[in-house]
């Protein structure tokens, strides 16, 4: 009798334990992605390695325009810290649909394919591209037409990067793009000769010829920009959220725009060689992603 008793004890002891563990994780599963990162204190942030937006500075610290604009927004939403992971840009919105991070961000620019994928926030900086050649500019390439007309022509691009939607409007052909996976890359590939041409947007192209010091690698300064649909492209910068944090979106943006109002958002991203010419205006992403 004492043995069944104990047993029956045990029993009952493993069922209540058994139902606090479910409802715990229950209702841990009905808290919001922002509910979670007040109560952690912590929100796991995925940003492409791409300077001046997310990079590593001389001592081992993430900066760059997008950390530091997401790291004064989510202080003022109540989290603490903000976990920084670089990674390529290519693995971002796949990294976000995986769970991987709960808001990517640097350098992504808010485009319609991208909106069926991810909720976009309020745009944070607006910028043009850039274009750079060998030294002397041997192809005489002042636009992406110059690069559609010439099929001897290679020009390397970031993998998942807008440029390639601009080089394929502007009559580009596939074969003459090199594909490559990050901004040293992109680099070396022009250097070495293996290409003639490189392009992405105007801060990274001047900080990545920057850091890498390149000697036989010009700006193209009198670059014109490409043309969609009959108007010229600009690209506009934004952080993106999985769509059912809709609770965590409008909070961010929220936080964003009293940085705007206030000109706390210029402060911020002029730190990164951004000017009052690129803050993004009265565009919305609702906009942008028609």
């Amino acid at each position: 009798m004492k043995k069944l008793f104990t047993i029956l004890s045990v029993s009952l002891l493993v069922i209540f334990t058994a139902a606090c563990s479910t409802t715990s994780s229950g209702a841990d599963d009905d808290m919001s992605t922002l509910e979670k990162a007040r109560e952690e204190g912590k929100v796991v942030v995925g940003f492409a390695g791409e300077n001046p937006y997310a990079y590593e500075d001389e001592n081992g610290n993430l900066t760059g325009e997008a950390v530091e604009v997401s790291r004064e927004i989510f202080k003022e939403l109540g989290i603490d810290e903000m976990e920084g992971v670089l990674t390529k840009f290519g693995s971002l919105i796949p990294g976000l649909q995986a769970g991987k991070f709960d808001v990517i961000t640097a350098g992504m620019y808010i485009t319609p394919d991208r909106c069926k994928e991810v909720a976009f926030g309020e745009p944070e900086y607006s910028i043009g591209e850039a274009l750079a050649v060998q030294k002397g500019n041997p192809h005489n390439l002042h636009s992406y037409e110059d690069i559609a007309a010439n099929p001897d022509v290679k020009i390397a691009v970031m993998n998942g990067a807008i440029e390639i939607d601009y080089l394929e409007a502007a009559g580009v052909q596939e074969s003459q793009m090199e594909i490559v996976q990050d901004i040293p890359s992109n680099i070396t590939s022009l250097e070495s000769g293996r290409v003639d041409a490189i392009t992405m947007t105007g801060p990274t192209l001047e900080a990545a010829l920057a850091t890498a010091n390149a000697k036989n690698i010009d700006r193209v300064e009198d670059f014109t920009q490409p043309v969609v649909d009959g108007e010229s492209v600009r690209g506009y910068g934004a952080a993106a959220f999985n769509p059912e944090d809709e609770e965590l979106l409008a909070a961010y943006n929220e936080e964003l725009a009293k940085l705007k109002d206030s000109g706390q958002l210029l402060d911020i991203i002029s730190e990164f060689g951004f000017t009052e010419a690129d803050l993004p205006g009265d565009a919305t992403a609702e906009e942008l992603c028609k």
